[in-house]
């Protein structure tokens, strides 16, 4: 039940009617007995100031924020985490009476999906596939992790040169070109393969990056970041040809925990969320 006493928490995007953030959120919020409410606010470019602004007025406790306000929101928050400044996106805000901090949860929930199955990452290889803006989260937890090589395979090494120089402070992060004879070298020696591409998300479900299974490492995890489908073309290969595989839905619902536990304190119930998540995905 919604009172005067209810905190308020949200998540801001342009577009953002897709979120399924308040469907995880509410169940969480639900099963832990607290008193939050979570909503979804769109939130237009030219108006995320304003909205910021407006948000810490109204005294709302926190919000997550999505495509395509993640980096745009750091200069109008107080303060931000050091992982979130590295990464150079902010997806969580907590407002603790008017004073903003921005943090980043996605790597969080990126590897609590491997930390879950004890995959052990220190001082092995991890390829992987594509350099864009998800990518950065998912290289910082890798390198958290104590990863010896984060190896970057993509189609444009060029636009990939700025996230191997950012991040290469804080451990070994190279890059190649899929087509690359090195790229295959990479594969045989890997511990991880992970799919940071939008190739194969709905609607584009026949797309799929450029793997020859037959020389991946046979005792790597293979983990592709979209959710949408469940199983993307990526996934159903490396099942076929024998890998464990994991998609996106433990992230999301992790990184979600995460944020929640900075907000309210409590531990969320993981695997309620992940729940709420697959029953909303159909």
């Amino acid at each position: 039940m919604i009172t005067g006493r209810t905190q308020n928490l949200g998540v801001i995007g342009w577009p953002i009617a897709h979120s399924l953030s308040p469907v995880i959120q509410n169940a969480a919020i639900e099963a832990a007995g607290v008193d939050y409410n979570y909503t979804a606010l769109p939130v237009a470019p030219e108006n995320l100031a304003a909205a910021v602004a407006g948000l810490k007025a109204l005294n709302y406790r926190g919000w997550n924020v999505t495509i395509p306000h993640k980096a745009a929101i750091m200069p109008l928050l107080d303060e931000v985490d050091k992982a979130a400044k590295i990464i150079g996106a902010v997806n969580t805000v907590v407002n603790d009476n008017g004073r903003l901090t921005g943090y980043n949860t996605d790597y969080l929930g990126f590897m609590g999906a491997l930390n879950s199955r004890g995959i052990e990452l220190s001082g092995k290889t991890a390829v992987l596939l594509g350099a864009g803006g998800a990518a950065r989260a998912v290289v910082w937890g890798l390198l958290q992790a104590g990863t010896a090589e984060v190896v970057l395979a993509v189609r444009n090494p060029a636009k990939a040169q700025p996230l191997v120089e950012d991040f290469s402070p804080y451990g070994r992060v190279t890059v190649c070109h899929w087509a690359e004879d090195l790229f295959t070298e990479q594969l045989r020696k890997c511990s991880l393969l992970v799919n940071t591409t939008p190739l194969g998300m709905t609607p584009q479900v026949e797309a799929c990056p450029p793997v020859v299974w037959e020389a991946l490492n046979p005792k790597a995890f293979v983990y592709d970041i979209i959710y949408t489908p469940a199983q993307t073309r990526f996934l159903r290969e490396a099942r076929q040809h024998g890998y464990e595989a994991v998609n996106g839905e433990e992230m999301l619902a992790g990184q979600g925990a995460a944020a929640l536990e900075l907000w309210t304190g409590c531990q969320p119930d993981l695997d309620c969320m992940q729940k709420a998540l697959h029953q909303a995905l159909g």
